[in-house]
């Protein structure tokens, strides 16, 4: 799996026999994110994000208000409305224990939440996916993790600098190819699960199932949640990448550590790929 900014740095714009377009389709690269320059954060609201995701990797039931609160403790002026303009950044999306009042704009694509009492007995059951925003020393990417929930063995990954829903398709398409296609795949309502995009590409499967979060629900995707929470502890919080490589890189590392050497109290001190196979 090569890196985004590795593949966009082989376009070469001089080349008249082969278009931009054609380069990208051929590197997989979305046009759109080939011409992405990103989002230019200024150096103190890189420090403020990086606070933020390990607060929210804390508690994910902060909102916006305790967040801010959380914030000016640590002397950074930081009013309510900021704080919820950098969470919407980093995708961020607060947990809440009570019912939510929020209306769920119909015109989407929403599916019901196939998991809730479902017994998971074997691999390619059941695969959650999800998006998490990973601060770097100079900027941050996002990392999509795709799981087998019974063996908690990760399918599938990718970073990326946007999050569009050609990057999930393309990331979950390769770990269909490698793996074969689940029965239920299951991710929040975020917009590159409710897309065009996604959502053929589900329906072209023609026998998964497609599961969503519903809003604001703290067990739905809890163990793709879990996974998040580990690799920032254990692995990237320990050392801040210095560029899109670097945390690549550091990744690579622990997702084949998590998948093949980590022992999990939940599979009874295996690894993940001890289960994946042996069910498979």
């Amino acid at each position: 799996m090569i890196p985004i900014e590795n593949r966009k740095a082989m376009i070469d714009k001089s080349k008249s026999e082969l278009s931009i377009c054609h380069q990208c389709d051929l590197l997989s690269i979305n046009r759109s994110t080939f011409y992405y320059t990103g989002s230019q954060i200024k150096d103190p609201d890189l420090e403020i994000t990086r606070i933020l995701d390990e607060l929210y990797t804390q508690d994910p039931t902060r909102g916006t208000r305790r967040m801010s609160k959380a914030l000016q403790r640590r002397g950074f002026m930081v009013g309510r409305q900021k704080a919820r303009s950098l969470m919407q950044l980093m995708r961020i999306k607060t947990i809440y224990c009570l019912p939510r009042t929020t209306v769920i704009d119909p015109a989407r694509y929403k599916y019901p939440y196939l998991l809730r009492n479902l017994p998971i007995t074997h691999s390619n059951q059941v695969w959650a996916l999800d998006i998490s925003y990973i601060p770097m020393k100079k900027g941050y990417l996002y990392l999509l993790a795709i799981m087998d929930i019974y063996s908690r063995y990760i399918v599938g990954w990718s970073l990326s600098n946007t999050m569009e829903a050609a990057w999930v398709v393309n990331t979950l398409k390769e770990a269909v190819s490698t793996h074969g296609k689940p029965e239920i795949i299951n991710s929040d309502q975020g917009s590159q699960f409710t897309s065009d995009e996604y959502i053929s590409y589900l329906k072209s499967l023609q026998t998964v199932k497609i599961s969503m979060d519903g809003k604001g629900r703290a067990t739905d995707n809890a163990f793709i949640e879990r996974f998040f929470r580990t690799i920032k502890y254990d692995k990237l919080y320990l050392e801040i990448a210095n560029d899109g490589i670097q945390l690549y890189n550091q990744c690579k590392q622990f997702i084949n550590y998590y998948n093949h050497e980590r022992e999990h109290s939940e599979l009874g001190y295996d690894s993940p790929i001890q289960h994946f196979k042996n069910a498979a």
